[in-house]
């Protein structure tokens, strides 16, 4: 589950998604250029400062693409239904195939995914079942690399000593102090977006509901078992060890819990 490649055609998400990774790219090759090296050959900054920063850079760009490309949790056009578990399926009012609770249609992908949470546009694709984990994923090394970007940022200007050696030959010194302004501006646009809907993900974890279901308000006059936030978290990355959390180089293999703690709104 979740290892098929999934590839949503929608030129708007491919315009969102593509923004994306011009600011991500527009970050790691002028930031490094401008303010890393520069400052590590003359001995302000140790080698730990960059890896720090290519390591989440490659972690940000990896959980993008995987939760691009991931498969969110398509249904089959004919799933086979176990037959102690066919109470908690339902029909779909808009394709007319049988689908588990808490699975949603999505009109602009034009079919349901297991456990829904929404469309994101910004990775032109579902945000479901088996790709949840890499959205989290995203989120969270989204705001320490866009944190980190803003942190050289400020201290290039009013924490490191000025720079001895510069080539002012060089297209990026020469407009060193617009390309830097370029970055602060994308830096807290994307902090702030980003922070809240992390905050948003992390509470509908919390309390197991999806954004879809939060609304719908379908899970306020409806009880079912509270879980431990432990078992929820455990759940979206296919874990328990808390460690492999933070991993997108890694295939996602559900947990086994009781059908209707997982499934029953």
């Amino acid at each position: 589950m979740g290892r098929r490649i999934h590839f949503v055609v929608d030129p708007q998400g491919w315009c969102c998604m593509g923004l994306i990774i011009f600011v991500w790219l527009y970050n790691t090759i002028f930031i490094p250029k401008v303010i890393l090296f520069p400052h590590y050959e003359e001995g302000h900054i140790s080698v730990v400062a960059i890896l720090c920063y290519y390591f989440c850079s490659l972690f940000c760009i990896a959980s993008l693409l995987r939760a691009s490309v991931a498969d969110p949790g398509k249904l089959p056009e004919n799933p086979k239904i176990p037959i102690t578990e066919r109470e908690y399926w339902e029909l779909c009012n808009k394709c007319n195939m049988m689908r588990p609770k808490r699975s949603h249609h999505c009109s602009r992908c034009g079919h349901c995914v297991r456990r829904m949470d929404h469309h994101c546009p910004w990775i032109n694709n579902c945000v479901g079942e088996d790709n949840h984990w890499l959205f989290l994923q995203l989120c969270f090394y989204t705001q320490i690399l866009s944190s980190y970007t803003l942190i050289l940022d400020f201290c290039h200007y009013y924490y490191f000593l000025p720079l001895k050696k510069e080539n002012w030959d060089v297209f990026v010194f020469r407009h060193e102090l617009a390309l830097l302004r370029i970055s602060a501006f994308m830096g807290l646009i994307i902090l702030g977006g980003i922070s809240g809907l992390f905050y948003t993900q992390l509470m509908g974890i919390f309390t197991d509901t999806t954004s879809i279901e939060k609304m719908s308000n379908c899970c306020e006059n409806i009880s079912r078992p509270r879980k431990p936030w432990q078992q929820t978290f455990s759940e979206v990355f296919g874990t328990r060890w808390k460690i492999l959390w933070f991993i997108p180089f890694r295939q996602r293999q559900p947990l086994r819990v009781p059908y209707h703690f997982a499934n029953h709104v």
